[in-house]
């Protein structure tokens, strides 16, 4: 239910003037898989190469979210969704204020990416496919959790009990069983100076 009684304040710095002091365009990258695909670990990696060309960014981080804002959620469906709404919105706050945002989020339903999507202008949600077949990711299992999950420990887990909505068309493709973590955070990087978001000087 939306709060009653609030009004929109409009800011007297701008987000244009705000990504021009940081001499960038402001976007979202949208990490998207199963669980072990290597969505942190390649977020983490991009995160630190755009600092050190100098760029402004944050990573918000799936497991680091659910320790303090979404806490409060389960991992069911109706959470899922709750939950990628309210990351949707945190995010959206972080590029109005010139920044681009990485999230490292499991996100399985298109219809959530879609909502985070439709939140942001044209042209700033970069929706990241890291696409690691279940097998792979299941032999990685770095924190046991498909162990539980087959065991009937764990409930709703995507790609064993919940189901998970492969992108159709994402901005990037990137095959973690294929590529070292550098090489694909090079071609994210890539990506973002190809289309302007950042300059090849940074």
């Amino acid at each position: 239910m939306k709060t009653e009684n609030t009004v929109w304040h409009t800011q007297v710095v701008s987000k244009e003037q705000r990504s021009a002091q940081k001499q960038q365009k402001p976007c979202l990258l949208w990490y998207t898989g199963l669980s072990g695909s290597g969505k942190s670990t390649i977020a983490n990696a991009v995160d630190a190469l755009l600092f050190e060309k100098g760029c402004h960014s944050y990573l918000l981080d799936g497991d680091n979210v659910r320790h303090g804002l979404n806490g409060d959620l389960d991992f069911s469906d109706e959470a899922r969704v709750e939950n990628i709404r309210r990351i949707s919105e945190v995010a959206k706050l972080f590029t109005d204020a010139g920044l681009i945002v990485s999230t490292a989020f499991i996100s399985p339903f298109a219809s959530d990416r879609q909502m985070a999507k439709d939140k942001l202008a044209e042209g700033e949600f970069i929706e990241v496919f890291i696409d690691t077949p279940i097998e792979v990711c299941e032999s990685r299992d770095p924190k046991g959790l498909y162990k539980k999950a087959r065991a009937g420990e764990i409930k709703h887990f995507t790609g064993i009990d919940s189901a998970y909505d492969v992108p159709q068309s994402p901005n990037l493709h990137v095959k973690t069983a294929e590529q070292s973590i550098a090489a694909c955070a090079e071609q994210i990087v890539g990506y973002l100076v190809e289309h302007g978001f950042i300059k090849e000087s940074k």
